[in-house]
C-alpha cells in the first residue's frame, strides 16, 4: 500500500473513533405506536432513548398532529394488583447520562389523548420530542401490532 493510501486509512480510522466517542449525542430509536381503531379515543407511542451527551437530560414534552393532547405517562401498580396509569411525576422523563430509557407497553409511554385519526397498521406519524437540554428532535412513529424487533 503506498503512502497516500495509508494516510487516507489513518484519517478514516481517526474519524470513526472520533464519531464513536463524541459527546452531545441523544439517540431515539424504535419509535412506534400500537394500532387502534378510530373508535378508540386514545393511543400511545413508545421508543428507546439513549443518552451519551455527557449530561443528564429530560424529555419534557411531545407534540403530534394526530393528538389533541399529548402527555408523558407511566403505568403503576394500584391496590389489589390492579394496574393504573398516570402522568409522570414532574411532567418529565429523566434520561440520565450514559443510560438508555425504554418507553414501553406497561411502563413509561407517550399518551395520545383525543386521537384525530385511526392508528392503522403501516401508517407513520411525525412526533416532535422536546428535551430540556437537547431541544427539539423530530422522529417518526410507525404504527405496529407489537414492538419492533431489536437489531
Amino acid at each position: 500500500m503506498n503512502y497516500s493510501k495509508w494516510v487516507i486509512l489513518i484519517l478514516l480510522v481517526v474519524g470513526l473513533v472520533a464519531c464513536s466517542t463524541a459527546t452531545g449525542e441523544l439517540e431515539v430509536t424504535d419509535v412506534w405506536g400500537r394500532n387502534s381503531p378510530a373508535a378508540a379515543d386514545n393511543g400511545a407511542f413508545y421508543m428507546t432513548i439513549t443518552n451519551e451527551s455527557g449530561q443528564d437530560d429530560k424529555l419534557v414534552a411531545v407534540s403530534a398532529d394526530v393528538c389533541d393532547v399529548v402527555e408523558l405517562h407511566e403505568m403503576y401498580m394500584k391496590e389489589n394488583d390492579v394496574m393504573g396509569m398516570r402522568p409522570v411525576e414532574g411532567g418529565a422523563i429523566v434520561i440520565p447520562d450514559g443510560e438508555t430509557v425504554e418507553l414501553k407497553v406497561g411502563g413509561l409511554h407517550v399518551m395520545c389523548l383525543g386521537k384525530t385519526e385511526s392508528f392503522e397498521l403501516g401508517n407513520e406519524y411525525p412526533l416532535t420530542l422536546t428535551f430540556e437540554n437537547a431541544g427539539d428532535m423530530a422522529v417518526t412513529a410507525a404504527i405496529l401490532q407489537a414492538p419492533p424487533v431489536a437489531q
